[in-house]
């Protein structure tokens, strides 16, 4: 039984860019190599593929019906943690990086959080890493990259490399790591703020890809209207960003880079374990909260259920996982299976509000459901994925063991009709408060269609401005 859990996150990692998984362009080798030496989870899923209530599912073990949010709103959380629950069981709790939790400084179960935020300022409480950026003599400097957290210009970090923020956060792991207390086990969660925009990889990590060989985005044979008719009219943002074809694969690298950052800052961490002689003892997961299109199907950024934006890494290695080792598990499962899994992996109790499942035990998921509140929604089987629009009553079918891209939709196909079907029925099985709206005599009937119109972007996706001193302004509004 392992005596410590690493729990790493990242923002927008999709569950395909990856070596292991066979993506043919992204470099990858350490989590490549966690895979081999033990198992990668295919099949795994956001329970609502945006920030918020992604990590709500993660810290909680619980649904968004139950832990209150589908939306990308900061909210307290008065429920049993996953660092709660592994601090009742005698363990210390850290975590480094990104919370998204409301109040800002709530700890949510931790003994302790050293904060990155993305430059918020919401509800009063500046991050540890823009403190310490001020400490360093770059008080106010880390937007001065001009690049915007919700659009996918880019260009390199502008500042030296140690003050990268990806970078920071590893260094202040690696020192809880040797500041813990060796009479206790204990639980580190590595919150990584990137992949996410803004595009701002270090120069060095931009120069591993050449743009030639950076792949293309793919598009459905159904998605020749999508972003217009779908990602809008149905209920996500329009997109009112305009790209040409080197943008985007200029924009492709960045992300790309970022993830190579990320997956060599986690050798760090791994060596901090082996010196401090607890690796062997250490179980290591890896996830992210959501995914990110990445302009495949036309698209961009998240709130999607297609596998860019809903599907997600999740892979289980160390040492106490060795007879898993280079196993791939296509059951369907999500964030909100992470906490208890590695509590059962632990031998704790799960406690009772946990809607999530371990596994590694007998009970299996027969469909797993994620959803943007008053959106879209998803349920997927493992093999095959509905995906409803409820403006305009609007379905897709994808089976992605022949078709992983979802290239194209088989809704109207009649020899998937029983899977359909069944797969509606499963789907509003699960619907609860205004979703039932959607409901006629058991039928999905939906809520009225719509025109799509393209909105102004005057804000320009988000962008940060000025960060010294803190606007007042600024406290006290919604998270972006």
């Amino acid at each position: 039984m392992p005596k410590n859990v690493l729990l790493i996150c990242t923002d927008h990692w999709p569950g395909k860019l990856l070596g292991c998984a066979g993506h043919p362009v992204v470099m990858t080798p350490t989590l490549d190599q966690l895979a081999r030496d033990g198992v990668r989870f295919d099949r795994f899923y956001s329970d609502s593929p945006v920030c918020v209530p992604a990590r709500r599912s993660l810290m909680t073990g619980m649904y968004p019906e139950n832990h209150g949010c589908a939306t990308n709103k900061a909210m307290s959380m008065p429920f049993k943690t996953l660092p709660q629950a592994f601090r009742d069981a005698g363990y210390q709790a850290y975590a480094v990086g990104k919370m998204h939790v409301h109040p800002p400084r709530a700890r949510i179960g931790f003994d302790d959080v050293i904060l990155a935020e993305n430059g918020r300022y919401q509800g009063g409480a500046t991050g540890d890493y823009q403190i310490w950026m001020g400490e360093q003599g770059y008080v106010g400097r880390e937007y001065h990259h001009g690049m915007s957290n919700n659009d996918y210009n880019t260009r390199p970090w502008h500042l030296p490399e140690h003050t990268h923020q990806t970078n920071w956060i590893t260094e202040q792991m690696v020192k809880a790591i040797l500041r813990r207390d060796p009479s206790r086990p204990s639980f580190y969660y590595l919150s990584y703020g990137f992949p996410h925009p803004p595009l701002v990889p270090l120069q060095m990590y931009q120069d591993k890809y050449s743009l030639d060989e950076i792949d293309e985005p793919y598009r459905g044979d159904w998605a020749a209207d999508a972003e217009k008719e779908i990602c809008a009219v149905k209920g996500n943002q329009l997109s009112n960003q305009h790209y040409t074809e080197k943008e985007i694969k200029m924009a492709r690298r960045a992300f790309y880079a970022q993830c190579t950052h990320i997956d060599h800052q986690i050798r760090r961490i791994i060596g901090t374990l082996g010196s401090e002689g607890i690796r062997q003892d250490t179980v290591i997961a890896f996830t992210s909260d959501h995914g990110d299109m990445l302009f495949n199907h036309g698209m961009t950024r998240k709130r999607l259920m297609y596998e860019g934006s809903a599907n997600i890494p999740f892979i289980l290695s160390g040492e106490p996982m060795a007879e898993y080792r280079g196993t791939v598990n296509s059951d369907p499962y999500c964030l909100s299976d992470v906490m208890p899994t590695l509590l059962d992996l632990c031998g704790i109790v799960i406690p009772d509000t946990v809607d999530g499942i371990s596994m590694f035990g007998e009970k299996k998921n027969d469909i797993v459901l994620s959803e943007i509140e008053g959106s879209t929604c998803m349920a997927c089987d493992g093999r095959y994925k509905l995906i409803y629009y409820p403006v305009g009553n609007h379905t897709q079918l994808f089976d992605l063991d022949n078709d992983p891209c979802e290239m194209t939709d088989l809704d109207h196909n009649p020899a998937y009709a029983e899977i359909k079907a069944a797969l509606t029925e499963k789907l509003i099985a699960r619907f609860y408060g205004g979703m039932n709206d959607w409901v006629t005599d058991g039928k999905l009937t939906g809520l009225p269609d719509k025109k799509a119109e393209l909105g102004p972007n005057y804000g320009l996706s988000g962008q940060r401005g000025g960060h010294w001193p803190v606007n007042p302004g600024l406290l006290g509004a919604v998270a972006m």
